[in-house]
């Protein structure tokens, strides 16, 4: 956090939320000189952008009961990819057809050679 008493000109915040701004190391993790330089500049331009920092009016922030909760005021929320629930159960009877297929076969060696098979042969659902 950094806090400038003396402001006059300006009467919003700047939120930065660099959470995500670092390389991972085994024991501890680094801040490159790529995050150092992107949180400066944002900080020094009061540049926002999408998902990292944000500039908010002291108005939205009293609004808010000065909660300076970095979520309340920016979202980093990554939308997931909508799944295809029709092309997946598509895939999983593939692979369940197949899976048949090649037990039938591992079936047919086990014969070969005399032995039982290790599992009894499964039927499409």
């Amino acid at each position: 956090m950094v806090f400038s008493k003396c402001r006059k000109e300006d009467d919003s915040v700047l939120f930065i939320d660099a959470s995500k701004e670092f390389e991972k190391s085994k024991n501890q993790n680094i801040l490159t000189d790529e995050n150092i330089e992107k949180i400066v500049e944002s900080y020094k331009e009061k540049k926002e952008i999408e998902k990292f920092s944000r500039l908010v009016s002291l108005k939205e922030i009293e609004d808010n009961d000065y909660n300076l909760n970095i979520p309340r005021y920016l979202d980093t929320f990554e939308k997931e990819e909508a799944i295809d629930l029709e092309s997946l159960a598509e895939e999983i009877k593939k692979l369940e057809i197949e899976e048949i297929a090649v037990d039938k076969e591992i079936d047919g060696y086990c014969k070969e050679l005399g032995i039982e098979p290790p599992f009894k042969i499964n039927e499409v659902r």
